[in-house]
């Protein structure tokens, strides 16, 4: 526990410098974290050594993952988990109001004074705001502004945490004891965990070693490139627009954004999940592109999804996708659901009458009794902070038991690096009425809401505790230490590293950090809604039909997948074919089909099986490298090699 607090706040630090100051090096933005990894490895190699000196006193796989999973949700929750969208959302939209875009007179107003830290019937630009992106000077930090506006925000934050750990105890049953999903992502901590002597573990196969040393060459180069310009790179991204379509005018010009990202640890991830679904990933991607053509070639030149990177079609094809996937989830379930009610009302531990498996991490009362004052709380909150009641209770349903339902199913199934969804609760409003139709202070409350929660969801912490029950489970951890254990590491994230988002912004100013933080995300809800608020928007009747289609595709796969085992295209990759996640990894997705593919086809089960350590390689290697550059970066305020997951 000691040391696993130890790692979570060194992964907050180094989160800090590599995504907030140095900005090039995203290690907390996956839910396979790179600094997660790397802490993990240093712990190993040292149990290893104590094995060899000590082996009493060695760590047992259990407590490895302990302090694996300690380590992974401190670095999620300091990125995009939580605080890196929370503290700049306080106070972005007071440094950037301005006479031109007129947000002071729009959603000053609006803005409840608890809930920020300036002063909402000032002006804009205060010195607070100011010395936040501009930096310090002689001034002390405004520490009882900021306090005060934090602590009014930890009921919906705390309510969020409980909703995460009472859906995960309540999914793990039905995922992992029912269903039995794979969930990719731990299979190489656990075999980390598992080794205490070095001459058995994957160390001394020389296969990891070659895997090891191709991504540890290219990113050395690339980190002696940003030292020394004549030193020649490696690319690891390439931008198919500029590159190819640009220049090949309408239609293929309007594809989306398309960059063929390189990540070897990618790769590895790749060659541990089924075909099926890797296919489906890339395919689905490459689909949506066409798609997208085809819509250019008649006419219809592509638009974007509000505050996202996809069409606006796919958008909502998308969110038609997760809403059957979501129904899909709930009726597979159903036997699970049933036990689990009759479980609570009897005052049960389990779901079963002569349940033989180890403590849950929850009883199925406290489950559920925790779910649902996680709801109450979070629309209670959403209400108070201006949203109508009907558009809170939305907002956090949708939220919770749909988007991170989804997304977590994807990294339990898919085995998904990286956690992106295509729409906001909000988008749902717009199938029925114009955003208009919401008012001010509903806007301008969702304005700061889905930048602190609902949109740019990479750091799902439901995935993660997902992994961490399985995780427990293959190591014979007991589920609620575990529980108690992530508890802590969250206090450690909440409060060393809110200290660290608030100093570094007022040391080092913030107008000079990392541009999408601090510029980009606590600014696009604003940026969209202040037209809506000044001019009033339409109805856009062509919304229910993109919606619609989402939703008959997705029930024909659904239909096709359980009917037919040599169907090849699942549901979920259709859901997730216009995020962020896949822009990053669908090459990575696809170079390890057609890799994998291979050996299966002419090396057989055996080769596949041989070289599982040369993959595992690929992934120790690049993310090593990803927190060795950070800390270089940190230490000596040198340039970093960019790192292809974004």
């Amino acid at each position: 526990m000691l040391l696993g607090a130890l790692c979570a706040a060194a992964a907050c630090w180094i989160v800090s410098w590599a995504e907030m100051t140095v900005g090039t090096i995203q290690l907390g933005i996956c839910q396979f974290t790179p600094v997660a990894i790397g802490l993990l490895l240093v712990i190993v190699v040292a149990n290893l050594v104590m094995g060899r000196l000590a082996p009493r006193l060695a760590l047992g796989p259990h407590e490895v993952i302990v302090i694996y999973t300690m380590t992974l949700a401190a670095a999620l929750t300091m990125s995009r988990g939580l605080l890196e969208r929370w503290i700049p959302a306080l106070v972005a939209v007071n440094y950037y109001a301005n006479p031109a875009n007129g947000w002071a007179d729009l959603f000053f107003e609006h803005i409840p004074g608890w809930a920020v830290p300036f002063d909402v019937e000032g002006d804009a630009a205060q010195w607070l705001a100011t010395a936040f992106y501009e930096g310090l000077r002689t001034e002390e930090l405004p520490w009882r502004a900021w306090l005060t506006a934090l602590a009014a925000w930890l009921p919906v934050v705390l309510a969020m945490f409980l909703a995460y750990f009472c859906l995960a105890s309540i999914l793990r049953r039905q995922w992992v004891d029912n269903e039995k999903l794979a969930f990719p992502l731990t299979v190489l901590p656990v075999e980390l965990s598992e080794h205490i002597h070095w001459s058995r573990s994957i160390f001394a196969d020389p296969i990891m070693w070659i895997g090891f040393a191709l991504p540890t060459f290219v990113f050395t180069l690339n980190g002696i490139h940003a030292l020394r310009p004549s030193v020649p790179e490696i690319p690891v991204q390439y931008r198919l627009n500029t590159l190819v379509f640009n220049a090949m005018g309408r239609p293929w010009r309007d594809l989306g954004y398309t960059t063929a990202y390189t990540s070897m640890a990618a790769v590895g991830f790749g060659y541990f999940l089924p075909a099926q679904v890797l296919f489906s990933l890339w395919a689905f991607f490459v689909i949506i592109r066409v798609q997208n053509i085809a819509f250019s070639a008649f006419g219809a030149p592509l638009e974007a999804m509000p505050l996202y990177p996809t069409s606006l079609w796919n958008g909502y094809q998308v969110a038609g996708a997760y809403l059957v996937l979501t129904g899909y989830l709930i009726r597979a379930a159903r036997p699970h659901l049933r036990a689990l009610w009759r479980a609570a009302a009897q005052g049960r531990e389990h779901t079963a009458v002569h349940a033989d498996e180890a403590r849950p991490a929850l009883a199925p009362r406290w489950e559920l009794l925790g779910l649902a004052v996680a709801v109450i709380v979070a629309t209670w909150w959403f209400a108070l902070l201006g949203m109508s009641p009907w558009m809170a209770l939305l907002e956090t349903v949708i939220f919770l038991l749909v988007v991170c339902v989804v997304m977590a199913r994807a990294v339990a199934e898919a085995g998904l690096l990286m956690t992106e969804t295509s729409f906001r609760p909000v988008d749902l409003v717009r199938l029925f009425a114009p955003m208009r139709s919401l008012g001010p202070k509903t806007l301008t409350s969702l304005s700061l809401a889905d930048a602190v929660f609902t949109r740019d969801l990479r750091g799902n912490l439901l995935s993660t505790l997902l992994d961490a029950l399985k995780m427990a489970d293959g190591t014979g951890l007991d589920r609620r230490h575990l529980f108690g254990a992530l508890a802590i590491a969250l206090l450690v994230a909440l409060g060393f590293g809110g200290w660290l988002h608030l100093t570094l912004p007022y040391e080092h100013g913030a107008i000079g950090m990392y541009s999408y933080v601090y510029r980009g995300n606590p600014l696009l809800g604003f940026q969209y809604f202040a037209p809506i608020l000044g001019a009033g928007d339409d109805y856009d009747a062509r919304l229910p039909v993109f919606f619609a289609s989402g939703v008959l595709v997705t029930l024909a796969l659904s239909v096709l997948r359980m009917r037919y085992t040599w169907w090849p295209l699942s549901p979920l990759g259709f859901a997730l074919s216009g995020s962020w996640s896949m822009i990053v990894f669908w090459f990575p997705m696809l170079i390890a089909w057609l890799v994998k593919g291979g050996i299966v086809r002419y090396g057989g089960m055996s080769t596949y099986l041989r070289l599982r350590p040369l993959f595992f390689g690929l992934i120790v290697g690049e993310f090593s490298q990803a927190v060795l550059w950070a800390t270089i970066s940190g230490l000596w305020r040198t340039p970093a090699p960019f790192f292809p997951w974004p």
